[in-house]
């Protein structure tokens, strides 16, 4: 097995000034209490609000990430306003699959933050991610998940904000002996990837799998240096030159392998697993011992919620979809970094046995989502994620 040491900081990752691991804020929150199940996906707190040891309450904070950034310049290049409400999809969605980790299906309450600088992004967008955001809360209800929209801030903040920043926080209350903490991980389980490419029986179109994680890095692997000139205001001044839209391609060129063109490939709205997931533990809760959603940190993100030494080994993963292809081919990028920016393809996985794993794997499919036994765990004298590809077999520990 080859086994790379950890990523320096020379990576063009962290040159852009982005980090796929957080480190910084890993160790800023370090001595922070880490709620009632220090291993779960997302912090769990007693039920302040109820003041029941049956309940708990969640409460979870993400957004859009530089990804409104893309939606930005897409909007002036062609007038498509409908990437606003993939924006508000964004935010939602990072927030309702983290959730979903803990076993958390609803109802929710969610507030939008949103910072812009007023001379760039005019009210109508506003309005798009305002609106966006009910009609794909009426979408979901559909589905069965129960959204309710609280309200929110609009901050005109262009001292700070140099086009638009879209995040939300959401909130729920639920029963303790309906949480899934990860603690059950054990040596025997097998790993389930739920694709994040292709198109979902409750999505309008084919979906690229981009997710809203590594963004920086996609646009400015893919697309062309004329950008910088004309759209100035997308670019942090900071940036080294070398890192900054090294690509060959244009927002509306033609993107091989599938319907979209470039910017609408990257721009692809980020998929909810909810209707699956909420499938899965109608019938098999008790046999669910973990779910991850490979967001930061790609396919090692599992490794930071491992209840022990374990190791976590992925050696049947989902194809590579044409995006992630094309962002690697573009920029080089090492394919051990890739797997760690990136969800290469799948964004969920469950953690079960393998008569279960057979379960979920239809269930997906039924929604029209490819899944399949993607690893496995073993018993490890440390935590340990090893992933096995026909491009190498990368270790992060």
């Amino acid at each position: 097995m080859v086994t790379f040491a950890p990523m320096s900081d020379n990576n063009r990752y962290n040159q852009r000034g982005v980090s796929a691991q957080k480190e910084d804020v890993h160790k800023a929150i370090a001595k922070l209490d880490k709620g009632l199940f220090p291993n779960a996906f997302c912090k769990i707190y007693p039920d302040y609000w109820g003041g029941d040891d049956q309940y708990c309450n969640l409460m979870h904070a993400d957004g859009a990430g530089t990804k409104s950034i893309l939606a930005y310049m897409y909007w002036k290049e062609t007038g498509d306003m409908s990437v606003w409400k993939g924006i508000a999809i964004d935010s939602i969605v990072m927030n309702t699959d983290d959730l979903l980790c803990v076993g958390a299906t609803g109802p929710f309450t969610y507030s939008s933050t949103i910072g812009r600088n007023k001379h760039l992004i005019p009210g109508e967008v506003i309005s798009e991610l305002i609106n966006g955001t009910q009609s794909y809360f009426d979408r979901m209800a559909e589905y069965g998940i129960d959204i309710k929209l609280m309200g929110g801030e609009t901050a005109d903040v262009g001292d700070v904000v140099r086009t638009v920043i879209v995040d939300g926080t959401m909130a729920c209350r639920m029963r303790r002996d309906k949480l899934v903490t990860t603690e059950k991980m054990q040596p025997g389980d097998v790993v389930v990837s739920l694709a994040s490419y292709g198109q979902a029986t409750y999505e309008d179109e084919y979906n690229s799998g981009m997710g809203s994680n590594g963004l920086t890095s996609a646009r400015h692997e893919l697309l062309k240096k004329e950008y910088a000139t004309k759209y100035p205001e997308s670019v942090d001044p900071n940036l080294p030159d070398a890192v900054v839209y090294n690509g060959s391609f244009g927002l509306t060129d033609a993107a091989a392998g599938t319907p979209l063109d470039i910017g609408k490939l990257i721009l692809s709205p980020t998929r909810t697993y909810a209707p699956v997931v909420l499938k899965v533990l109608e019938q098999h809760f008790d046999k669910i011992h973990g779910i991850i959603h490979c967001s930061g940190g790609g396919q090692s993100k599992c490794l930071h919620y491992l209840p022990a030494p374990l190791r976590v080994v992925k050696n049947n993963l989902l194809p590579i979809p044409p995006l992630f292809q094309l962002i690697q081919t573009s920029a080089g990028t090492d394919w051990k970094e890739m797997y760690q920016v990136f969800n290469m393809g799948q964004r969920l996985e469950f953690f079960t046995d393998k008569e279960t794993a057979e379960d979920i794997i239809a269930i997906a499919k039924g929604f029209g989502i490819d899944a399949q036994v993607s690893g496995y765990v073993e018993a490890a004298p440390a935590k340990e994620v090893v992933i096995e590809t026909s491009y190498g077999t990368f270790s992060y520990k």
